[in-house]
C-alpha cells in the first residue's frame, strides 16, 4: 500500500500520521506542519470512532464540492490557457482524499466500525460501506498514479475538444492511448488477478463485468436488430421535416429553463451553461448543475438533452438531505443514473401521451415554425427509426447499438487488440454494418463524446443497462396502478417524480442497484421488459 504523506489540510506529516480528523474527532490540538499524535479514537473508543467518522466524512464532502464545482464549470467557463492549472487544482484535491481515505488509522478505524452494527444507525452502518468500497479503488494505486492520471484526463479532454472541432483525430490519439495504458496499470494495482476493463466495468456499476454486459447486449441485440429490420423493409418513415428548420439560439435556451420546469426541476436549486458535450451534476441536494449545447438547426437536440441531464439532476437532488455531507450523496451507480435520465427522456419525453405537452413548450416560443404541428405528428417524427450517426440525437430504438459499438471497442482497447490509430476505422466499419451509415469524418464518429478523453472507460454500456432498468421501474409503476398514459396526459409528471423519488432516489448511495431493483420491483432486474417495451411501441409505431 503505498502512503501519501499530504495531511488533509495541505500540509507535510509523518508517513503513518494520524490523520487530523481522527485527532479533531478526540478533542486533540494539532499544529499546522507537525505530525498527529496518536489519538485516543486509535483505542477504538465507540462514541470517539462515530465522531470520527462524521469528522471524515465532512472533508470528504467539502474535496467532493471542490471537485465537482472544478469539473463541471472548467470545460464551460475556463480560458484554454487555464486547462494545466485546473488539472493540478484536480490532482492535488485527489491526492489528500487518498490521504484521508487511505491511511492506516483510516483503515483501522473503518474495520472497527464494521464490528459496530449494535451501535450505529442504519446511515452510519451504509456510510462505513460505501467508504471502505471508495477506500479499496485507491488504497493499492500509488498516489503519483492517481494524479498524474488526472492531470492526464484534464489536459486530454481540452485536446478533444479542440481536436472536434478541427476534425483532427490524430492530435487525439496519443492521449487515448495514454489513458487506456494508464487505466490498465491502475486496475492492475487495485485488483492484479481481475482482467483490467472488468475492473471499470465494476467501478461504474457494481457487481458487473463481461460476462454480465455479454449476456445482456446480446439479448438486447438479438431484439433490436430484427425489428431495425423490418422497420428497414416496411419502407415507410414519419415524416421528420415538421421539427425541422432554424431556431434562434436565444429562445432555444429561454425553452431550456422551461423544459426545467415541465420536468420538475426547481430553478432556485438549478443552474444551466453551455458546453461542447452535454453533462450534469449536483453539489447537494440543494445545488444541480446541467451543461447543454443548443444548435440553431436542430431544436429537438436541445429538447432531449434537457429532459435527459434533468433525469439525471432530478435523481440528485431527490436524495434523502440529511446525506448531503455524507458518502451516500448522489447516485449509487452509473446504470440507475442513467435509468433516471432515459427514463424522462425516452419513457416520459418520446410517449404519446406526454406529446402535447412536450410541443406546446417548444410551439411558446416557435409558434411560427411549430404553432400548427399536431401532437400525432410531434410523436411520429421524435420516434422516428433510423440509422444515425450521433449517439445522443439517436433513436431510441437505435441508442443501444451506438453503446454496443462503443462496449466492444473499449474491450478492443484493453486486451490489446487495436490501438487508437485504429479506431477510426473499426468505428466506420462497425457503423456501416450495424446501422447501415457510412461516417463522413471523425467529428461524427470516433470524435463525437468526451467520455474517453475524459478517461471514462467502463461507463459507457450503463446508458443501455439504465434504459433496460427504466423500463422495467415503468411497468412497476403500472402494475402498481398507476395510469401511465393519464398521468402523462395531464402534464404533471409529480406522480413519477414521487413514486422515483420514495423507490430510487431517496437512498442515494446507501443500497446498491441490484437492492433498489429487487426493492423498489419485487424481483431482479430482468432485460425482458426492456425488450418488450421496444417490440410493443415500435411495432405499434410502424403497424409490423
Amino acid at each position: 500500500m503505498a502512503e501519501d504523506n499530504v495531511t488533509p489540510e495541505g500540509t507535510t506529516g509523518a508517513a503513518g500520521a494520524v490523520p487530523s480528523f481522527l485527532a479533531q474527532a478526540a478533542g486533540q490540538q494539532q499544529l499546522p506542519g507537525t505530525p498527529s499524535r496518536p489519538a485516543p479514537a486509535a483505542l477504538g473508543n465507540p462514541r470517539q470512532d462515530i465522531a470520527a467518522l462524521d469528522n471524515l466524512e465532512r472533508h470528504l464532502f467539502a474535496h467532493r464540492y471542490a471537485e465537482i464545482g472544478l469539473s463541471c464549470y472548467g470545460p464551460s467557463i475556463d480560458p484554454e490557457a487555464a486547462t494545466p492549472d485546473r488539472g493540478e487544482a484536480m490532482a492535488i484535491l485527489e491526492e489528500e482524499d487518498k490521504a484521508l481515505l487511505c491511511s492506516e488509522e483510516t483503515g483501522n478505524l473503518l474495520e472497527r466500525l464494521s464490528t459496530m452494527d449494535d451501535l450505529l444507525t442504519d446511515t452510519q452502518i451504509a456510510q462505513v460501506k460505501i467508504l471502505k468500497r471508495d477506500r479499496s479503488q485507491l488504497v493499492d494505486v500509488p498516489a503519483e498514479m492517481t494524479s498524474e492520471f488526472t492531470r492526464l484526463t484534464t489536459e486530454s479532454d481540452a485536446v478533444w475538444r479542440k481536436a472536434k472541432a478541427d476534425n483532427d483525430w490524430k492530435s487525439f490519439e496519443p492521449y487515448l492511448d495514454r489513458i487506456v495504458s494508464q487505466m490498465t496499470k491502475i486496475a492492475n494495482f487495485r485488483n492484479p488477478h481481475a482482467d483490467p476493463y472488468d475492473v471499470w466495468l465494476d467501478d461504474f456499476e457494481h457487481g458487473t463485468d463481461r460476462a454480465f454486459y455479454n449476456n445482456f447486449f446480446n439479448q438486447v441485440k438479438d431484439t433490436v436488430v430484427p425489428l431495425l429490420a423490418k422497420i428497414q423493409q416496411k419502407g415507410w418513415q414519419p415524416d421528420h421535416s415538421v421539427v425541422e428548420g432554424r431556431f434562434d439560439v436565444a429562445r432555444q435556451w429561454e425553452l431550456a429553463h422551461d423544459l426545467m420546469d415541465l420536468e420538475g426541476l426547481d430553478r432556485k436549486t438549478m443552474f444551466l451553461t453551455s458546453t461542447e458535450h452535454p453533462y450534469s451534476d449536483a453539489l447537494t441536494t440543494n445545488y444541480a448543475i446541467i451543461a447543454a449545447h443548443v444548435f440553431e438547426d436542430d431544436v429537438t437536440s436541445n429538447v432531449f438533452t434537457m429532459l435527459h441531464e434533468g433525469g439525471h439532476a432530478l435523481y440528485e437532488l431527490g436524495v434523502d438531505p440529511s446525506f448531503n455531507y455524507t458518502s451516500l450523496k448522489g447516485g449509487t451507480s452509473s446504470g440507475m443514473h442513467e435509468a433516471q435520465s432515459r427514463f424522462f427522456e425516452n419513457y416520459v419525453g418520446r410517449s404519446r401521451a406526454f406529446a402535447p405537452h412536450l410541443l406546446g413548450a417548444m410551439a411558446n416560443h416557435f409558434r411560427g415554425q411549430l404553432g400548427r404541428v399536431t401532437a400525432n405528428q410531434f410523436y411520429q417524427a421524435i420516434n422516428r427509426v433510423e440509422g444515425s450517426l450521433v449517439r445522443v440525437d439517436a433513436d431510441e430504438l437505435t441508442y443501444p447499438l451506438h453503446i454496443l459499438i462503443r462496449y466492444e471497442i473499449e474491450q478492443m482497447l484493453f486486451s490489446g487488440q487495436c490501438k487508437a490509430a485504429d479506431v477510426p476505422q473499426i468505428w466506420n466499419e462497425k457503423y456501416e454494418s450495424y446501422l447501415g451509415v457510412k461516417v463522413p469524418d471523425d467529428a461524427h464518429g470516433a470524435l463525437q463524446d468526451t467520455h474517453w478523453a475524459d478517461g471514462l472507460f467502463g461507463y459507457f454500456p450503463t446508458y443501455a443497462l439504465g434504459g433496460a432498468f427504466g423500463a422495467q421501474l415503468r411497468h412497476q409503476m403500472i402494475a402498481e396502478g398507476m395510469d401511465w398514459d393519464a398521468t402523462l396526459a395531464s402534464g404533471d409528471l409529480s406522480p413519477i417524480r414521487e413514486w422515483l423519488r420514495s423507490r430510487i432516489w431517496h437512498y442515494g448511495r446507501s443500497l446498491d442497484a441490484p437492492e433498489l431493483m429487487e426493492k423498489a420491483c419485487g424481483e431482479p432486474f430482468s432485460p425482458s421488459y426492456y425488450t418488450e417495451y421496444l417490440t410493443q411501441k415500435f411495432s405499434a409505431l410502424y403497424n409490423l
